[in-house]
């Protein structure tokens, strides 16, 4: 049942990310003065913003900026980090000292103000969103992939592969990285969710994506002005959408973690 809804979820996510400014009803950046700030109904099932644009709209057309951009910044993460990772664990030496280091000194800082520091000092876009959303996840993947590695470097099959004339290299691409991949796998999916929030949090203090773009953190800063003027539905929809994403990230790495796992019955 759970794997069942976890695939559920996540070809809803796709479906969102792919088809999103397609399926809205409306034009998420035409405006129309004389139904602003209107409430939910049949028309507008997420209601209009003070430009009466359809939230509804917009939250759909926010998938496309919102779920590539979390995408890229995990991918990059765990490009970068497993390959560090992977050969500080399997090397050692001076090398897996000064990165663990530079990790060590990475994760004493919240992690959201140093992906806001990054954003602030590069410039607002959503290029730069996505790096410092890669960069505040490279310590998980390195810190993990080192680990796993470092486990495993001494093993028989690990030694096997030394007698048999394999370099480094060969070693830890075609040896040990296919042995942690159900690991590193479930370490994406869970990142996914994390990445989406920490992309929408940027925009929703102003380091994200520039107006008039719907993006989700953006509608949700959008609507909070409005809360205590009783239009309480321009951030409520959005809200709800950046919960469900978030939720679906998470099934899926729960899911996939039980589905790898060794212990489970097969």
């Amino acid at each position: 049942m759970k794997y069942g809804v976890a695939a559920l979820l996540l070809v809803l996510l796709v479906v969102l990310a792919v088809a999103g400014p397609a399926l809205a009803p409306y034009n998420p950046l035409a405006y129309s003065l004389a139904h602003r700030l209107a409430p939910p109904s049949a028309a507008h099932w997420f209601g209009t913003d003070a430009l009466g644009r359809d939230v509804f709209s917009r939250t759909l057309a926010a998938a496309r900026v919102d779920l590539p951009a979390a995408a890229a910044a995990v991918i990059l993460a765990a490009l970068l980090g497993v390959s560090t990772g992977a050969a500080c664990g399997y090397l050692g030496g001076a090398l897996d000292r000064w990165v663990s280091r530079v990790v060590d000194v990475m994760m004493a800082f919240p992690l959201f103000v140093v992906a806001v520091a990054l954003v602030a000092a590069l410039g607002n876009s959503i290029t730069n969103v996505v790096l410092a959303t890669a960069v505040i996840n490279l310590p998980f993947y390195m810190r993990l992939v080192r680990t796993e590695i470092a486990a495993r470097r001494d093993l028989g099959y690990v030694l096997a592969a030394r007698l048999a004339g394999c370099g480094d290299g060969t070693i830890i691409g075609r040896v040990l990285l296919p042995n942690i991949g159900p690991i590193i796998a479930v370490q994406v999916s869970l990142n996914l969710g994390w990445a989406v929030l920490n992309t929408s949090g940027l925009s929703f203090i102003g380091l994200g994506v520039r107006p008039p773009t719907p993006e989700w953190g953006a509608l949700v800063a959008d609507g909070a002005q409005y809360l205590l003027t009783g239009q309480w539905w321009i951030a409520l929809g959005p809200s709800l959408v950046l919960v469900l994403v978030v939720f679906a990230f998470t099934q899926i790495g729960d899911a996939a973690h039980d589905f790898f796992d060794p212990r489970r019955a097969r």
